[in-house]
């Protein structure tokens, strides 16, 4: 292909590699399309105004065809982190959907990323499926270019988490056999530069191509040049032999802010050596000026991003739920609905209000009796839900969709109303409303909050009436401080 400007489709827009991908295609003079299932998600995206939108699903096939018409390349970052059949039929139907719509269409070249693994080993469930889903690719009348990628290391990815809590935590490790084993860490903005610059490569036809990191890795060795970079003493490491994936997979899911059935996967494609064993993409897509990122150095580079309040995209990101949206209250007639509604007038600003209500969760915490709050996370990650430890993407601020410990952003209206999403472990659907009202009249500013439980059985009336006792406690605790927190002019800590 020549280094035309061409008319790109990217699924996964939304996700944490996608999110990325968009501006950089962008920046190098491209009309990008993004398919997106919520489209109200990019909303605050900064660059959703220089795109086209479209509002489709990959399990829906007829929902693909007009998203293909007139497009020369398509970039397929969607894969579950699914281990199961179920996921991986799925995958494969997606998969299939894509490339009959995009062969009907005339598209030219569809771009994939997969992940390394080593052809002599057995490979994971997670990882068999994603490497069915390329051969799907290839074996399609399209310029398939399947990138076969080492695992990704950027501020903000689900791999760099996993490396950063584990070794912060825990000053001494006891391990698994496979950390002995050996992967090739990428850097984010070198996935980014293959990626981008693939749209218009002159490959000689379908295949896949390895990219890694200039340097291959145990994955303990990761870990102590991480806490090198970090300032931090080296880690000693005890391997166990009976500390097998699925083990080390709920370890992680404690020790981090990545739950088990999402490091389940990863953990299992640590098991298996993953390098690089090919460098022919450098005769079609030289390295980056300078040469591929050192994986010190793209540890250094993320640490700044998250020192600075400045992770672009999140391994929270990739989530494949759909909310249903908050019925509204005349349609909670006939309905079971219990609600616990706070107020409090403030001398706050609507604005200052608004910035502490936005900055709620993850290190400024929840305003209120914080032990009470990491006990019921603490009860949500043995349930296998995220509790408090998934965090947010960032300390002050937030868009729709994102993560905020174990809630989504569900709706956001500067500078009035901020509602979440309970994802915790509950029989029933919870949300929290938290809103800064101001009277057009007078000028009084008032802190609302309202929590919302729709009890799903009797288990779900158990629950509501087990933590009655703790509302009574958090919530009007909650709302003083939130509003005493506004009153300082800047979000405050509790």
């Amino acid at each position: 292909m020549s280094n035309d400007r061409k008319k790109i489709l990217v699924t996964g827009a939304t996700g944490y590699v996608g999110g990325r991908l968009v501006p950089s295609l962008l920046d190098a003079g491209h009309d990008v399309s993004v398919l997106v299932r919520t489209p109200s998600r990019l909303a605050e995206v900064p660059w959703a105004g220089n795109v086209t939108i479209i509002e489709g699903d990959l399990t829906k096939p007829e929902s693909l065809r007009d998203a293909v018409t007139d497009i020369d390349v398509i970039y397929y970052l969607v894969h579950s982190m699914g281990d199961s059949k179920e996921f991986a039929r799925t995958e494969l139907e997606c998969a299939h959907a894509m490339v009959n719509a995009a062969e009907n269409a005339g598209c030219e070249r569809i771009i994939y990323l997969s992940g390394l693994t080593d052809p002599h080993q057995a490979r994971s469930n997670h990882m068999d499926s994603r490497h069915a889903v390329g051969r799907v690719f290839l074996d399609s009348t399209l310029n398939a270019v399947v990138f076969q990628a080492g695992i990704v290391v950027g501020s903000g990815s689900t791999s760099f988490e996993m490396i950063r809590h584990l070794t912060e935590r825990l000053p001494i490790m006891i391990t698994p056999k496979f950390v002995r084993n050996q992967v090739q860490p990428i850097g984010i903005d070198d996935v980014l530069h293959y990626l981008t610059r693939a749209a218009t490569a002159d490959f000689p036809g379908s295949r896949t191509w390895d990219i890694g990191g200039p340097q291959a890795y145990s994955y303990g060795e990761m870990m102590n040049r991480y806490a090198k970079v970090a300032g931090l003493k080296k880690r000693p490491m005890i391997p166990v032999p009976v500390f097998s994936p699925w083990l080390a997979s709920h370890w992680v899911g404690v020790i981090t802010p990545v739950p088990s059935g999402i490091a389940k996967p990863l953990i299992h494609s640590l098991a298996v050596n993953a390098v690089v064993t090919e460098r022919d993409i450098d005769a079609y897509i030289p390295p980056p000026p300078g040469g591929l990122t050192p994986y010190e150095e793209t540890i250094r580079r993320s640490l700044a991003d998250v020192r600075a309040d400045n992770i672009v995209t999140r391994w929270t990101d990739d989530r494949t739920f759909e909310a249903e949206p908050l019925p509204s209250d005349p349609e909670w007639a006939g309905r079971k609905v219990f609600v616990d509604e706070r107020s409090k007038a403030t001398s706050a600003s609507q604005e200052d209000l608004f910035a502490v209500i936005e900055s709620i969760g993850g290190e400024h915490g929840w305003y209120s009796t914080p032990l009470l709050w990491r006990i019921r996370g603490w009860l949500d990650r043995a349930m296998r839900g995220p509790g408090l430890a998934r965090g947010r993407r960032s300390r002050d601020h937030v868009r729709l969709g994102d993560a905020v410990d174990w809630w989504t952003v569900e709706a956001i209206e500067r500078p009035r109303l901020l509602r979440l999403r309970a994802d915790m472990k509950v029989s029933g659907d919870a949300w929290l409303e938290l809103i800064a009202d101001k009277d057009e009249d007078t000028g009084a500013v008032t802190y609302r909050q309202r929590a919302i439980f729709f009890p799903r059985g009797v288990a779900g009336l158990a629950y509501w009436y087990s933590i009655l006792p703790a509302h009574g406690l958090v919530f009007p605790t909650m709302a003083s401080n939130i509003v005493a927190a506004a009153e300082q002019h800047h979000p405050k800590d509790k």
